[in-house]
């Protein structure tokens, strides 16, 4: 029986907090608890926010945690044909189409409908918009044009050819709970846009079947996200990982830490003089 995978899966958009501490801490402990391995993506798609000096710091943090991680590191930036492939095989099921509205013309389709519009699980709008809006003829001109375009998945016809989903949710009140997955919450989810070939649900399913990830271990803020990264699984054939949705680190007004919150920066706590040891009492994980 192979070894289970785990994976931490940072953004080099900015420095580690302790919300990235106790994630990739936790993957590492459970990989080592497990005999399992444990791999290291640098999750950099969005080539304007992603700076190498944040790769490198996140690699030193990492490090000085005492977290370890097989190589090579899989950049996402360098695996763009991967998911073009991914994407054409959704083309192929004819589950795709282009959109053309602005983010200001999106704004005023949902105020149009009213305050009752419904909101995807992270609390934005639906996208008000559909497939039928514009004929097929319609759309390919205006991307023959050169318009800026997002491509969606076309989510009611991609719900009904995948059928019901589910997923495997570890860590629960139960070792393993099975969830009933919802992608149909989030509306026609975008996929790629016209400069770049992929988004965050289709490069994480396409890298985690890549990299035989077998266990999935993140913040409970994805926890809905993962009812897209089940449909997408099922359309393209790829293998279903457990998942873990862990508890997040929150800030003192109990918000969600972030890479601008320099209070709570793995290197300012470093520069402080906090060790290891301090860092795992802090996110109230025990020691190894």
């Amino acid at each position: 029986m192979s070894p289970p995978v785990f994976r931490f899966a940072p953004s080099p958009n900015g420095y580690l907090h302790l919300g990235h501490a106790f994630s990739a801490l936790l993957n590492a402990d459970l990989a080592r608890q497990s005999r399992g391995r444990l791999l290291l993506r640098i999750e950099d798609i969005d080539r304007a926010r992603c700076k190498p000096e944040y790769e490198q710091a996140i690699t030193e943090d990492l490090a000085w945690l005492g977290v370890t991680w097989e190589q090579p590191v899989r950049r996402q930036s360098e695996h763009f044909d991967a998911y073009r492939e991914a994407l054409g095989k959704l083309q192929a099921l004819d589950l795709i189409y282009p959109s053309f509205e602005s983010r200001g013309e999106i704004a005023q389709m949902v105020a149009d409908r009213g305050d009752d519009w419904p909101r995807d699980p992270d609390g934005a709008p639906v996208y008000p918009g559909s497939r039928d809006s514009l004929s097929e003829a319609a759309r390919r001109a205006r991307m023959d044009a050169g318009k800026p375009y997002a491509l969606r998945l076309d989510m009611r016809k991609a719900v009904k050819l995948a059928g019901p989903l589910t997923w495997r949710e570890a860590g629960r009140d139960a070792p393993e709970d099975v969830i009933a997955a919802r992608p149909d919450a989030w509306g026609d989810v975008i996929l790629a846009r016209k400069d770049m070939p992929t988004s965050y649900h289709l490069s994480v399913v396409v890298d985690d079947a890549l990299q035989g990830v077998t266990h999935v271990v993140r913040g409970e803020d994805l926890f809905w996200s993962t009812s897209v990264h089940r449909l997408l699984q099922t359309l393209l054939g790829l293998p279903q990982p457990t998942y873990r949705h862990h508890r997040l680190i929150l800030d003192s007004a109990g918000r969600k830490l972030s890479k601008s919150t320099q209070s709570t920066a793995l290197r300012t706590l470093r520069a402080d003089g906090a060790t290891p040891a301090d860092i795992r009492r802090m996110i109230g994980l025990p020691e190894p």
